[in-house]
């Protein structure tokens, strides 16, 4: 049991958006900004009916609103032709049949037999009088929220409590703590969720008798009878005592502790790891749980986030898991066919990927670097990054490649795996690749991307020219046709032009090729930090160059 669908609607940075989920795990990805945190804020509010741990009713506000929309119907007053006050709605579309009460077509797409919920924020036309008056003075310059409240419908479109709802979420966010009275909120309610009815009830009489143990206490009836004796201000009787409060008081004044150290003074990877154990755990088998993870790398260690990345592979089969994340480690271990791109507001999904078990194997590839830039130049190693950037920064005013959102990406081999992500996501992509020597072999490689092939958003860039020569290093032919004599061959084998790059005195262009072989990283680097003027090969450009 989980979430199929969700719409937004008017919610913060969405205006209108829908998002198909997996019934298990959900990554999502995006740039900074992007909605991530929103869509697991929305699906939360609708669920819990909690917005920043509080209740929404309380935190209703004009900033809950898209923004776009909102300053519409405020123009709208001012110029005298006030638009409807903009409503705002999330739609929670259940997977599978979990509670009859809550199926019918009460859904913006009209479905029939789908069960479901639709939390909104409207206005009450109750408020119509008043409202009227503060529209016609047309000084409304802010959202009048006072004139909305919320309500939750069930898809047979019948009104519903938070309490009703059988379906439940639980929020973890490793980069944010909220502390009350000592307690960790968060964690005391997922330490509440696993008990069972009679041992709560056996907590609050613990906790009852404990208060009244102070009350009684020798010292404490002591001091209030000489409080009270002492008091002249008033007639009554001054003591003091402890709030008896409601029968759920122990939440507030409960410290949850880990080997005998509050919660909220642990470290914050530990804090992480424990959340996320505590609500991968099932209470109920029988009801659907909803884990939302906002970025789960923040504050752990390499080891720590593999063990929580295998917790949470292991413990999903029986939860639907939505996670966000700027790690690739996470996307990649996680498997990048539960990948979810967001970008201008619209989800794009990884599926049927072939590289996808070989990204999750060896995890150490960015992946989510080329998934979020606005161009990616895939090179093999550290020194042709090198070059690329300084080729890029020569044809552009000086500027590194990521200041323009152009990441220069190292892969090793594994070209062909990236460019099936890019071809999927339609990012655009130029190969910067040696031909070695053999022209035929390169095009073989890559004859699903040249020729009639070719893709618009991918190009691979290599020197059509297969150069030859004498020359014999170690007792091996040496390779004309990678990068460093290529780079010789542009600048037209200029001994004394490379001998003040790399610092050298050379008097034989051999040695220098040499040399060259030998050291690729510190000549790449020797290149990238020089002033002298280098003129760079042709493929190389044409992978700098603007789209």
């Amino acid at each position: 049991m989980a979430i199929d669908r969700v719409k937004i609607h008017n919610f913060k940075c969405f205006k209108d958006f829908d998002l198909q989920l997996n019934a298990g795990l959900n990554i999502l990805v995006g740039n900074n900004d992007s909605g991530k945190s929103t869509i697991l804020e929305a699906i939360h509010l609708a669920l819990t009916g909690l917005y920043g741990g509080r209740n929404v009713r309380n935190e209703l506000s004009q900033y809950l609103f898209n923004n776009e929309v909102v300053k519409e119907y405020l123009t709208s007053v001012k110029d005298g032709r006030p638009l409807d006050l903009p409503s705002m709605f999330i739609e929670i579309y259940f997977s599978d049949s979990i509670d009859p009460n809550f199926e019918g077509n009460g859904n913006t797409e009209g479905l029939n037999s789908v069960e479901g919920i639709r939390f909104e924020a409207y206005y009450d036309d109750k408020y119509a009088a008043e409202y009227s008056k503060a529209v016609a003075s047309k000084d409304l310059i802010t959202l009048p929220i006072e004139y909305y409240d919320v309500r939750w419908m069930t898809f047979a479109r019948q009104q519903t409590t938070i309490r009703s709802i059988p379906v439940k979420s639980a929020m973890i966010d490793s980069a944010q703590y909220r502390y009350q009275n000592g307690s960790d909120v968060y964690i005391s309610r997922i330490v509440k969720d696993l008990l069972e009815a009679e041992e709560i009830v056996s907590i609050a009489q613990a906790h009852r008798k404990m208060k009244n143990g102070f009350i009684n206490d020798s010292s404490i009836v002591a001091i209030n009878k000489r409080i009270s004796e002492e008091s002249s201000m008033t007639d009554g009787k001054v003591s003091l005592s402890v709030d008896l409060g409601t029968k759920n008081a122990w939440e507030n004044s409960l410290v949850t502790q880990l080997n005998d150290v509050p919660f909220g003074y642990i470290g914050k990877g530990s804090q992480c790891i424990i959340k996320t154990d505590l609500a991968l755990t099932n209470k109920r088998s029988q009801n659907a749980q909803i884990i939302l993870m906002e970025e789960p790398e923040s504050h752990l260690s390499f080891s720590k986030l593999n063990y929580l990345i295998s917790s949470i592979g292991h413990k999903c089969d029986n939860k639907q898991i939505i996670l966000s994340t700027h790690s690739s480690f996470v996307a990649n271990k996680l498997g990048l066919a539960n990948l979810l791109l967001l970008a201008n507001h619209k989800i794009t999904k990884l599926t049927e990927l072939t590289s996808e078990t070989f990204f999750r194997k060896i995890s150490g590839y960015d992946t989510l670097r080329l998934i979020l830039c606005k161009k990616a130049i895939l090179v093999e190693g550290d020194s042709d990054e090198l070059i690329v950037q300084k080729a890029y920064m020569k044809t552009h005013n000086g500027r590194l490649p990521i200041e323009d959102e152009v990441d220069v990406i190292s892969v090793g081999l594994t070209f062909l795996r990236f460019l099936e992500i890019a071809q999927h996501l339609n990012i655009n992509v130029a190969v910067v690749t040696d031909n070695d020597g053999n022209i035929d072999a390169l095009k073989n490689k890559y004859s699903n991307y040249l020729g009639e092939n070719t893709k618009e958003n991918i190009k691979i860039c290599f020197d059509s020219v297969v150069d030859e020569g004498d020359l014999q290093i170690s007792g091996k032919k040496y390779n004309y046709n990678t990068l460093e004599p290529k780079i010789l061959k542009a600048n037209n084998n200029d001994l004394s032009l490379f001998n003040k790059v790399l610092n050298k005195q050379y008097t034989d262009i051999t040695d220098l090729r040499r040399y060259m072989q030998s050291n690729k990283t510190d000549c790449a680097l020797a290149i990238f930090d020089t002033d002298e003027e280098i003129v760079f090969p042709d493929y190389i450009l044409e992978a700098v160059k603007d789209e």
